[in-house]
């Protein structure tokens, strides 16, 4: 890959433009393997900058949630954590030592901000109590929270109840006592309004163990943890609604001191990186339309995920900053999200294709699979903003295995009325109305993986490719295409292999210019 030489930032944020699952964790590798490459130099940094262990990805063989996926690289001298994050000591610890067993540094190279939000068991109980009310007490269907406490953590921010990681560094007195209001608070709230059974609270200390030990199978069978730090019934009391105090207190508050030595202030060290320093990754958890505000509402996270949440999170004033938006060459959500262009996975034989290849990392679910919404993106791009793309995935839309089929591109939305637009409707009741206006395109049975320049792609390969970004593009300029404005297409992503790329894409214009026929239009 070519480092974008007009680009003097010395921040780099990958961010989702989707639903998230979009392969960031992949992208931020390849940057970080350009920038050496490049410079001679690793970068100077990697960041977390959103949400907490409710992000996937793989590094160095493990799946992780909550340290940031360039941990894979010994070479990056620093992993931050911002301020926006919320985060439970304990995990912290669960993804750092079995990787610290297989030789990697990582708490020698982690620094967590001292306004980092600690999140602990009562808010994963928490969790599982507001589903329950939700299915159980309003008749909503299960909305697929991944039950790691993420947005009662932030609950407690906007309630001004939130406990930061400066604590373990204080009187034991005063976390103590902070963790006492927080879990009285929990406990009441599951019991009064969430009005959760005797039966269901016990049975949620069962749910959290099962799934920690699953997660944690290796760790246990390598001996490095003990089955028991998974063990969540221990932190229950004998009788309902209540925990074990003393125990969840001393178990936070040895793994808050364990990690003392990683805590402190990341601001000064955002701020002492100079353009002609080595620039600091930002990796950014889910994605555009998962976004707390602008997203589809309540299909939600509660984080901010769009590119200004660098500075929100980093505690540092706006700067210069390049940002890659990165998506797949098809979309993929997850939960209970309305899916415009859902392909029946069922009842397709692509479908059937995608779907064994779309599982969630931090909670093995099956993800829905469906055509590329361009206008999605384009919305993206229009009101979120990034100077590059990344497109993963274009490998798994071969149609290898006998599949015969036509390509689609979701291009634009009819309207009840008829009526065609291309952007995304605000309210989700209006959206809900919509249906796709797809243009078909021609396939490639050709295997891809294993090329390495965009000459070589399949000839139908390349026109899917240009059509994506050009439909993109008309729907974030609704005015009208403004070369001044164009994104550059990063690269594109033909494997899940290191280095299983293509960097040489042409230019937007030429890509755009590329797109100039007559596909189907449905």
């Amino acid at each position: 890959m070519q480092t974008c030489p007009e680009s003097t930032a010395s921040l780099i944020s990958v961010m989702g433009i989707s639903m998230g699952d979009e392969g960031k964790g992949r992208v931020v590798h390849e940057i970080l393997e350009e920038i050496e490459s490049v410079s001679g130099k690793p970068a100077a940094g990697v960041m977390k900058v959103n949400g907490g262990a409710n992000a996937g990805h793989t590094a160095a063989g493990l799946k992780l949630n909550l340290l940031p996926s360039g941990v894979g690289n010994p070479r990056v001298p620093q992993l931050l954590i911002g301020a926006g994050v919320v985060a439970d000591p304990r995990k912290f610890l669960w993804e750092a030592k079995p990787l610290e067993a297989r030789g990697l540094s990582v708490l020698s190279r982690l620094i967590i901000d001292e306004k980092t939000q600690v999140s602990d068991l009562s808010h994963r109980l928490l969790d599982l109590a507001w589903e329950d009310y939700r299915i159980k007490q309003l008749g909503m269907e299960n909305r697929g929270s991944t039950g790691r406490g993420i947005s009662p953590a932030y609950s407690d921010e906007t309630g001004q109840w939130q406990m930061f990681y400066l604590a373990f560094k204080q009187d034991r007195k005063g976390f103590s006592s902070a963790l006492q209001g927080r879990v009285q608070r929990a406990t009441d709230t599951i019991r009064h309004v969430c009005k959760v059974s005797e039966k269901d609270w016990f049975s949620f200390f069962e749910t959290l163990t099962e799934a920690e030990k699953r997660a944690n199978e290796d760790s246990i069978e390598g001996e490095i943890f003990s089955p028991e730090e998974f063990d969540f019934i221990r932190f229950r009391a004998n009788e309902p609604y209540a925990l074990n105090l003393e125990l969840l207190e001393e178990v936070y508050w040895q793994a808050g001191v364990e990690l003392v030595s990683c805590i402190g202030d990341i601001r000064p060290f955002l701020l002492g990186n100079k353009p002609s320093s080595q620039p600091i990754v930002a990796e950014f958890g889910q994605a555009y339309w998962l976004d707390k505000r602008h997203g589809f509402t309540p299909n939600v996270t509660a984080s901010h995920t769009t590119g200004s949440e660098l500075f929100h999170s980093g505690g540092i004033p706006l700067r210069e900053v390049r940002e890659i938006g990165c998506c797949k060459a098809y979309d993929t959500k997850v939960g209970t999200h309305h899916f415009l262009t859902r392909i029946d996975h069922e009842a397709d034989a692509l479908g059937r294709k995608l779907a064994k290849l779309e599982f969630g990392t931090s909670t093995g679910r099956q993800r829905m699979v469906g055509w590329f919404d361009a206008v999605e993106k384009g919305n993206a791009l229009r009101f979120g903003g990034f100077d590059e793309l990344v497109i993963n995935k274009l490998d798994a839309l071969t149609l290898d295995d006998g599949i015969d089929c036509k390509l689609k591109i979701c291009v634009a939305y009819r309207q009840k009325d008829g009526s065609i637009i291309r952007e995304v409707p605000r309210s989700e009741q209006v959206r809900r109305e919509l249906t796709p206006v797809y243009e078909e395109m021609e396939g490639w049975d050709t295997d891809i993986g294993s090329l390495s320049s965009y000459a070589e792609l399949p000839s139908e390969t390349k026109a899917y490719v240009s059509r994506m970004v050009s439909s993109l593009l008309e729907a974030a300029f609704p005015d009208g295409i403004e070369s001044s404005k164009l994104p550059k297409v990063r690269f594109i992503g033909i494997g899940p292999d290191p280095g299983q790329i293509i960097s040489d894409v042409p230019s937007t214009d030429e890509l755009v210019a590329h797109s100039n026929l007559t596909p189907s239009v449905r």
